[in-house]
């Protein structure tokens, strides 16, 4: 198994104490996923809990409007806790039951990840600590709330940007001091190793349900596309096809409110990356020239990440995966045409793979195929969608609670 590097990325650059925690992790992944019985075990959690396979659907309507070219939606917001972040939650905290933890700490920036292990915690009997910057907190308070709710203790990160990177800096320390009986859930394929390729490994399931839904509709695949903050998706996603020369593969990273520094997450699209050590791994990263990572934005709170998974980076220096970037303008109009010409809200990050998939069905010929990861779904981002497409609505709305409270 790939546990070190994808090229020159990867690796595993923390301190000497943590070094022999993640020497167990993978002892005990490769022997656990050669064990029948842990995979029967995930089998059944899959299919009667977080409610595998998800749909994947075509959207009839969209491919009217857009032109004709075949748009297949994969429906991961459908899967319990309402994103594709449960299937690596799942796997990682069965492996810490294996280890023997009593308890699992997380990082969240859109709340999905720290929901989705929450709920695991919950489900296998360990206890939750879930860091999350103050910044996404606030503005993804539905998530806080629901982790609350499953017993999980939600810690505001207030140090940095108060966002995702810091709260995984702030992750990465308690985890340096407690690992003897906890065991650290990275969210996304990134992190030291072996975590990159742990959680391609669990997500990999989205991608092969998708080969299988699509051979039964009889049509070819020409495209996938799926949006990238660390990776976790879309490296599931493509996964069954990342050996092959087809189909197109494309990532979609937040291109925010513009191109300059700190109002944007784009990483592989644009020119504004640096090679550079991060968080565990080695990868490209948005630093300035003394290596310090810079500040980035997306109207997407787990898209906001100045980094990108190991794998993902190699494959996109390779040719394999292309990327491109959708607006925060793009990703709320992506978001407002499938809701209302195929009754779906796509969560504000798989809007941007949403928008994406819009720009490159209107290039493409009446029946070619393109294949979008709607990877969560749009509930969650109640307090940032309604504000930004019925603001005085929702402000008069809010101080009417407020008044009543």
């Amino acid at each position: 198994m790939r546990f070190d590097y994808f090229g020159e990325y990867g690796g595993r650059y923390v301190g000497e104490t943590l070094r022999p925690a993640l020497d167990r992790f993978a002892a005990e992944f490769v022997e656990a996923w050669a064990d029948p019985e842990f995979h029967a075990r995930l089998a059944t959690i899959r299919k009667t809990w977080i409610g595998r396979p998800t749909p994947l659907f075509f959207a009839e309507n969209a491919t009217k409007a857009l032109g004709g070219a075949k748009v297949y939606v994969k429906m991961e917001g459908l899967a319990h806790t309402g994103a594709h972040k449960i299937n690596n939650a799942v796997g990682q905290v069965l492996l810490a039951r294996r280890m023997g933890k009593t308890a699992v700490i997380a990082e969240t920036g859109a709340g999905q990840h720290g929901l989705a292990v929450a709920a695991a915690a919950a489900k296998l009997g360990l206890r939750c600590r879930v860091y999350m910057g103050s910044v996404d907190a606030a503005r993804q308070r539905p998530n806080v709330f629901a982790m609350e709710m499953m017993g999980a203790e939600v810690t505001p990160v207030e140090s940095g940007a108060r966002t995702l990177k810091d709260a995984i800096n702030a992750a990465l320390r308690e985890w340096s001091a407690t690992f003897p009986d906890t065991h650290y859930v990275i969210g996304s394929a990134l992190g030291p190793s072996p975590f990159p390729e742990v959680a391609r490994r669990f997500q990999a399931v989205v991608g092969e349900e998708t080969i299988r839904q699509m051979a039964e509709t009889g049509d070819a695949i020409d495209v996938m596309v799926a949006c990238v903050g660390g990776g976790s998706n879309a490296i599931g996603f493509f996964s069954p096809r990342l050996d092959s020369d087809s189909p197109r593969l494309v990532g979609v990273e937040a291109g925010g409110r513009g191109m300059g520094p700190g109002e944007n997450a784009v990483r592989m699209s644009g020119g504004a990356s640096r090679v550079g050590i991060a968080h565990g791994y080695k990868s490209r990263f948005l630093m300035d020239g003394d290596g310090q990572v810079l500040g980035s934005h997306s109207i997407s709170a787990g898209l906001d990440y100045p980094g990108i998974g190991p794998q993902l980076a190699s494959l996109g220096e390779s040719g394999r995966i292309e990327f491109e970037s959708a607006s925060d303008d793009e990703a709320l109009e992506a978001l407002t045409f499938f809701a209302r010409h195929e009754g779906v809200m796509f969560a504000l990050e798989s809007a941007h793979a949403g928008a994406a998939a819009m720009r490159i069905a209107r290039g493409m010929s009446p029946g070619r195929t393109v294949v979008v990861n709607m990877s969560g779904r749009g509930d969650k981002d109640l307090f940032i969608t309604a504000k930004a497409l019925g603001r005085e609505r929702w402000i008069e709305y809010l101080k009417s609670e407020a008044d009543n409270a």
